[in-house]
C-alpha cells in the first residue's frame, strides 16, 4: 500500500514562511510528477505547484515568486516553500504524486490527507 503523508501546516502571520514536506511511502517503485494543491473552504481545489521527477517545474500565478516547490528522489519527499504569505493563501493543502508501485507497471495517483495552513492577518 503507497502513502502519501504531509507536515509542517501551521498557523502563521501575514508575511511569515512555512515548509510543507510530503513523503511518500509504501511498495513504491517510482514516484513520477508531484504536486501541491490547496482547498479553500467554499473553494475548489486548485493547483499550487508541480515538480517532475527531473525537477521540472510549473506554478499557479498566485504561487510564483512566493513559493518554491521541490523533492528528492532518494528520500521520494516534495517540499514546498511558501514565504510572504497572505491571508488569501489559507487552505489546506494536499499532495499529489504519480506512482508506480512495486510488481506493477500501472501508474497510479495518489492524495494525501491534507495539511492545514493559515494565515492571520
Amino acid at each position: 500500500q503507497v502513502q502519501l503523508v504531509e507536515s509542517g501546516g501551521g498557523l502563521v502571520q501575514a508575511g511569515g514562511s512555512l515548509r510543507l514536506s510530503c513523503a511518500a511511502s509504501g511498495s513504491i517503485f517510482s514516484v513520477n510528477a508531484m504536486g501541491w494543491y490547496r482547498q479553500a473552504p467554499a473553494s475548489q481545489r486548485e493547483l499550487v505547484a508541480r515538480i517532475s521527477r527531473g525537477g521540472a517545474t510549473n506554478y499557479a500565478d498566485s504561487a510564483k515568486g512566493r513559493f518554491a516547490i521541490s523533492r528528492e528522489n532518494a528520500k521520494n519527499t516534495m517540499y514546498l516553500q511558501m514565504n510572504s504569505l497572505i491571508p488569501e493563501d489559507t487552505a489546506v493543502y494536499y499532495c499529489n504524486a504519480d506512482i508506480v508501485g512495486v510488481g506493477t507497471v500501472a501508474l497510479i495517483n495518489y492524495w494525501g490527507q491534507g495539511t492545514q495552513v493559515t494565515v492571520s492577518s
